[in-house]
């Protein structure tokens, strides 16, 4: 069996979670097992006990996002102050999931896509430091961009062929509005040292915990390369609040904006034609916030 095996999302429930537990960690096959709202599309989740999650990747395409996060997650830790998924066991590819998979510390605290936050100026002060610090972890050996991040921290060049694809999803002004953001994002090439990045800055990886930002979930995406897919909060955040003091305090240039905007305009007119609940409203918002500065 290979990492890049995996037997398809259909299989991915809390019985194959439950016997996977029992067969690899056996002190911990009594624990309760139940499945994580909004534990994200990439991979499934499932909260053990109290204090454990377990994490299987739903396609063969996020099966490299596994070992990656397993080496690089403990060494990340000490560079940020807030908390980030710690590794509590290495699931091994088996008959039952041919896939490496992993259990992690539970990180209490909810999604900020529906936990309410007190202050909002805060809270995004608080996510640019911890983006900085992210920046600032040494990127030697770390992965650069590739498949296993969807190529972000990577040129927008390797998506330009999708996106005269995707300008066709809106119209008139909005397709020449569009289509600009893109020319200007494609103008501003990344021209510095690689830095890390989260890769994946939603709203569902924000934790909130006591009304403020608690931890930041899923390096999935991560990697080291041109951060500027890091900076789509100030556009994807539901508070003019948070998105003005997010702009004020994560200390980019203008051209590393310039990408950015790129990024939350590519993935933006990828969500508009989603069907899951919320989707398609939701980059509808982010796009008009594009398209109005």
């Amino acid at each position: 069996m290979t990492d890049a095996a995996h037997p398809g999302p259909a299989r991915i429930d809390v019985t194959l979670a439950r016997q996977l537990v029992a067969a690899q960690f056996p002190r911990w096959r009594d624990l309760p097992l139940r499945p994580v709202r909004n534990g994200g599309n990439d991979h499934r989740v499932f909260r053990l006990g109290d204090d454990l999650s377990v994490r299987l990747p739903s396609a063969a395409e996020y099966v490299p996002q596994v070992r990656k996060e397993q080496a690089w997650l403990p060494r990340l830790a000490p560079a940020v102050r807030l908390p980030i998924p710690t590794v509590e066991g290495v699931g091994e590819p088996s008959p039952l999931f041919p896939a490496p998979w992993s259990v992690y510390g539970w990180l209490p605290g909810a999604p900020a896509s529906v936990a309410p936050v007190d202050d909002a100026g805060g809270f995004a002060a608080d996510l640019a430091a911890f983006l900085a610090e992210l920046g600032e972890a040494d990127p030697t050996d770390a992965p650069g961009p590739g498949p296993h991040s969807a190529f972000r921290g990577g040129p927008l060049e390797h998506w330009d062929d999708e996106m005269s694809d995707l300008l066709l999803r809106v119209h008139g002004r909005e397709r020449d509005l569009a289509a600009g953001i893109w020319r200007d994002a494609l103008a501003a090439p990344f021209t510095g040292s690689p830095r890390w990045f989260h890769g994946d800055v939603s709203l569902n990886n924000l934790l909130v915990r006591d009304g403020r930002l608690a931890a930041v979930i899923d390096f999935g995406c991560s990697g080291a390369g041109d951060p500027a897919c890091d900076t789509v909060f100030r556009w994807t955040s539901p508070d003019a609040v948070a998105r003005a003091q997010f702009h004020r305090d994560h200390a980019v240039d203008d051209a590393t904006w310039a990408r950015g905007r790129g990024w939350a305009l590519w993935k933006g007119l990828i969500m508009i034609t989603n069907k899951p609940p919320g989707q398609a409203e939701f980059a509808r918002q982010v796009l008009e916030r594009l398209f109005s500065e």
